[in-house]
């Protein structure tokens, strides 16, 4: 996945840090939490998040992205480690209001400018170590290691290659931890992973 091309398809992961499902008052499931976000949803490092007008709370959540280099179907996950291709600072914007009145995801999860992504950078051999930060107007809003996931990246893509292949080019958000805030108009988000960065300021919706 070069910065100028889309995802086939990404899969995202929720409630994967304990402390980020406490604060919105929700349990750690028992497995798994899986929902996609559309392709249309991508964009840079440069481009403008828009705040649609149907939303009154739309929030940042600062994830890391795993790029699939191989195809993965029903994969252990000793194969599903060893295919994948980079690592990607991804930021799962949310449209919190629509998620919670809405019962699913896709929309409040979907708008055009939903899914800003940084460039892609080579995965360590420990997954673990991996860490995400995320910035509003430069001060930090949340940091996490990959070690405090409830489900390691290994085996979440095992996971969701026995419900769906998993295709080169794929992309798996696996999460956001605790300190989800809201956006405003004129804010500059940064999220980090490793050497990715993207980095966008907000809008309404023209």
């Amino acid at each position: 996945m070069t910065d100028s091309s889309r995802p086939g398809k990404i899969v995202c992961v929720g409630r994967n840090y304990r402390a980020h499902a406490k604060e919105l008052g929700n349990d750690v499931p028992a497995e798994p939490l899986i929902f996609l976000k559309p392709p249309s949803s991508v964009i840079r490092t440069g481009g403008t998040i828009e705040l649609p007008t149907v939303s009154s709370q739309v929030e940042y959540e600062g994830e890391i992205g795993v790029v699939i280099g191989s195809r993965l179907t029903r994969a252990d996950e000793s194969q599903s480690k060893r295919s994948i291709r980079g690592i990607v600072a991804l930021n799962d914007v949310t449209a919190r209001d629509l998620q919670r009145s809405d019962g699913q995801w896709t929309r409040a999860k979907g708008f055009d400018t939903f899914c800003p992504l940084g460039s892609e950078v080579p995965a360590p051999a420990d997954l673990s170590s991996l860490e995400v930060t995320t910035r509003v107007n430069g001060s930090v809003r949340q940091h996490a290691s990959a070690s405090e996931m409830v489900f390691a990246i290994p085996m979440l893509l095992a996971y969701i290659s026995s419900i769906m292949t998993l295709e080169p080019g794929d992309l798996v958000a696996t999460g956001t931890p605790a300190g989800v805030g809201r956006l405003e108009i004129g804010d500059v988000v940064e999220v980090q992973v490793a050497s990715s960065l993207v980095r966008n300021s907000v809008a309404a919706a023209g």
